[in-house]
């Protein structure tokens, strides 16, 4: 299926006053329509890196990093880069995106409101060179975004934490199923944590033929509960 962004999308304004971007080919938003600040805040800051970082695995660490399903706009990137500089933590993140926005749309979300000047600006001058190889955004913060299908992707690297923020099941059924579900979750360090916006019987079961603990947390506004797993495996 092609979902390859097309000269409609279209900035629009969610619940809590930030912005997203509506892909019409797609039929959904990049962010819940709720919130897309609150949901990138709660669902893969709070109760993924920040969850990660306070466990028993991560609380030893100083450095994290960060495996994104579904890069898009470059919010949930943005929103951890900064946290990571308040928490002194340095960050390795890789995004996947088959798909990549323009520098010129992302810059159009108004998401400097929310992050720090010398990230948003270094993000956006660096942002096409992320998609080539890593990059330095920060002294302390590395980016690098795989220009591939999900599928396509291989790293010799194993992540901290995963964020999967793919467009939804309805809009998008060959991201969530388990060969998806399988091959996303080779890449996740034993005590890793998965983190995704929706909760399904299939992804449940999926995520623990795979090995991982999955709990229902609460969800961000407008979904009553959102998925966490934690990797077992040794």
């Amino acid at each position: 299926m092609n979902h390859e962004p097309t000269n409609d999308l279209r900035i629009v304004e969610t619940a809590d006053g930030s912005n997203t971007i509506y892909n019409p080919q797609v039929g959904e938003n990049y962010h819940s329509k709720h919130g897309a600040l609150q949901e990138s805040k709660h669902v893969f800051v709070s109760a993924g890196l920040d969850y990660y970082l306070h466990s028993e695995t991560g609380s030893k660490e100083t450095n994290a990093s960060i495996l994104e399903v579904g890069f898009g706009t470059g919010l949930n990137f943005l929103l951890s880069a900064d946290f990571c500089i308040d928490q002194k933590v340095k960050l390795d993140y890789t995004g996947i995106e088959a798909y990549p926005l323009s520098a010129e749309m992302i810059g159009q979300t108004g998401y400097d409101q929310y992050i720090s000047s010398e990230t948003w600006q270094s993000f956006l001058h660096q942002y096409s060179k992320s998609l080539t190889g890593p990059v330095a955004i920060t002294p302390t913060c590395q980016l690098q975004v795989a220009h591939c299908k999900l599928l396509d992707f291989q790293s010799d690297k194993l992540y901290d934490v995963i964020y999967f923020d793919a467009f939804a099941a309805i809009h998008q059924p060959e991201m969530w199923d388990e060969t998806a579900i399988a091959h996303t979750v080779q890449f996740l360090k034993p005590g890793g944590v998965f983190v995704t916006y929706a909760i399904t019987g299939n992804l449940k079961r999926s995520l623990k033929a795979l090995g991982c603990k999955v709990e229902k947390t609460p969800g961000a506004p407008g979904k009553r509960e959102m998925l966490r797993a934690t990797a077992n495996f040794i």
